[in-house]
């Protein structure tokens, strides 16, 4: 295992995290002992970053994750979130207070080693219809009884000892005006090779959302990303490239989604070309961005993530794959999206 410091912080984490979320399943849907095996093992690899929210399950992610690592007498670095919607607009503050003392509960912990603010759709839907009223979620960041006065309320109790926020997309202008108050050091980020906007501009025949390169912004800002979603659900994978199924715990995939993703996969194969497979290839990608801090895995099965806990070692894409790949986004993957 490799490891890097998160930002402008004095934290040190690993290269791969462990994801609760319900995309791979493991952790809502497979048995405690398998729960309790997979993560044991993570922590002999060296894995010391656990991602999970209170979302995942209504809660219980952080309930198998806090009695496994009871279980296990481990206390590793753990992150989760609040979902901030719409029907907590109005006391953000107390929301956020009530919020981390529920997660603490489930958790089995005193204190969360980071809170990752989350814009709930409802919230993000009706702040941002307007083009260029991308601001006004930061509002609620910033207003009083916002984010910032919950936050500040919780550090001083002593149960968050660090924050950031998650990054949807068309959002750039808003993660900068919250990077710029120098209170948050991580942002939660979807970074992959069918969608690398988040550490690029965007490249013209990329059909995706635009997060403009906010991974670079938040580096020159003092702030690292925790990259969400590096397979992009589960199809920058061997199995998918070959048509097979996926792992009974993990989520169906969209269909209309599958078939956007096949041709794109498929031009992708090539990285396989050097012996790594195309998940390993995907998670090189992301950590050759020097703004990336971790990777989050979601991981169904010991063996997925024995073999992703290996992709730190294997290092950074090389200079002419990275070429490669920029001449592939640049033609919208080979072809004109149907």
């Amino acid at each position: 295992m490799r490891y890097r410091s998160v930002g402008a912080t004095d934290l040190i984490v690993s290269e791969a995290a462990f994801g609760c979320g319900d995309n791979a399943g493991l952790m809502l849907r497979g048995h405690f002992r398998e729960q309790a095996r997979v993560i044991a093992r993570a922590l002999e690899l060296g894995v010391t970053f656990f991602d999970v929210s209170p979302a995942y399950g209504s809660g219980a992610a952080e309930r198998n994750l806090g009695r496994a690592l009871k279980d296990l007498g481990a206390r590793p670095f753990i992150n989760s979130k609040a979902v901030v919607d719409v029907r907590d607009r109005d006391a953000v503050a107390d929301y956020l207070v009530r919020s981390v003392e529920e997660s603490l509960r489930r958790l089995r912990i005193d204190a969360l080693d980071m809170l990752q603010i989350d814009i709930g759709p409802s919230l993000e839907a009706s702040a941002c219809e307007a083009p260029g009223d991308q601001r006004r979620w930061a509002e609620d960041f910033l207003r009083p009884d916002g984010v910032c006065e919950g936050l500040e309320r919780l550090r001083r109790a002593g149960k968050i000892r660090h924050a950031g926020f998650i990054c949807r997309g068309d959002d750039v202008e808003a993660a900068c005006a919250l990077l710029d108050t120098g209170l948050f050091h991580l942002i939660n980020v979807s970074y992959s090779l069918l969608n690398p906007t988040a550490g690029m501009m965007k490249p013209a025949a990329v059909n995706a959302r635009d997060f403009s390169d906010v991974i670079g912004e938040a580096r020159k800002r003092g702030a690292s990303a925790a990259v969400y979603s590096p397979l992009a659900g589960g199809f920058l994978t061997d199995d998918f490239l070959h048509g097979a199924a996926r792992h009974p715990l993990a989520r169906a995939a969209d269909p209309l989604a599958v078939l956007r993703a096949s041709r794109q996969v498929a031009a992708l194969s090539f990285l396989r070309e050097d012996g790594d497979s195309l998940a390993i290839a995907a998670w090189r990608f992301v950590l050759s961005h020097p703004g990336v801090a971790t990777v989050i895995g979601g991981f169904s099965s010991l063996e997925q993530l024995e073999e992703l806990a290996t992709a730190p070692a294997r290092g950074p894409l090389s200079g002419e794959t990275m070429a490669r790949l920029e001449t592939l986004w640049a033609s919208g993957f080979g072809a004109p999206l149907p």
